[in-house]
């Protein structure tokens, strides 16, 4: 009789060890694919950059003339930096002024180029302008220098300067004379022709390369 009743026992036991574990397993896969969604990651704002400071002396208005060494590359200079979304600045947009940046006792000359927004819209620029000095003997197209530059927005109103370099003439003869500046936006085609209002003239060189050289946007003005 004890031995039918531990049998009984037995079986019992086992029963019961077999619904725990049955439990166990039902809960445990519901506890697992609990998951957190991630969310969608955002558009980071462009920071915000200064406005550029400095006055043109003469207003090239948007009137093409001539040729001129097209405007490329990449920028650096006033407004936002980055140009998500925002069209390119042509050269209808810009009013385009250049007033002397010379410093007493600078090695060589220097002419700020200003760019304005006047579209009525936000735009971006990206790169080196397009620069050629006008002379009695022909044109001379400004070299890039090896800074860096930074894609750039404008918003209206705004305006981004660059720098335009040059040798003094100190060979006593007549040199070169200056006659013009002709300055061809980044990425645009179109020229504005503007008064030069730098030193009259350039010394007479051998020929083996321009002693003129344009900096990135943003090389000039506030901060240039």
């Amino acid at each position: 009789m004890f031995g039918n009743r531990r049998k009984a026992v037995l079986v019992s036991a086992a029963l019961v060890g077999s619904a725990m574990m049955m439990t166990a397993c039902q809960n445990g896969p519901s506890n697992a694919a609990q998951a957190t969604p991630s969310s969608p990651a955002g558009t980071p704002l462009a920071p915000s950059g200064s406005s550029a400071t400095g006055g043109g002396a003469q207003s090239g208005g948007n009137s093409a003339a001539g040729k001129s060494s097209a405007g490329q590359g990449a920028a650096g200079g006033s407004g936002s930096t980055g140009t998500t979304g925002v069209g390119g600045c042509r050269t209808d947009e810009l009013r385009i002024t250049a007033t002397d940046d010379t410093i007493g006792g600078d090695p060589t000359g220097s002419v700020a180029v200003e760019l304005k927004n006047v579209g009525g819209r936000a735009c971006s620029m990206a790169g080196f302008a397009g620069v050629d000095l006008k002379t009695d003997s022909g044109t001379v197209s400004a070299r890039r220098t090896g800074q860096p530059a930074t894609p750039i927005t404008l918003r209206n109103g705004q305006a981004v300067y660059f720098g335009v370099t040059y040798p003094f003439n100190k060979t006593g003869g007549t040199g070169v004379r200056i006659t013009g500046l002709l300055v061809t936006p980044p990425n645009e085609t179109k020229t504005v022709s503007l008064n030069w209002p730098g030193a009259p003239s350039l010394p007479v060189t051998d020929g083996t390369g321009s002693p003129v050289r344009v900096g990135p946007l943003g090389s000039a003005g506030q901060g240039g």
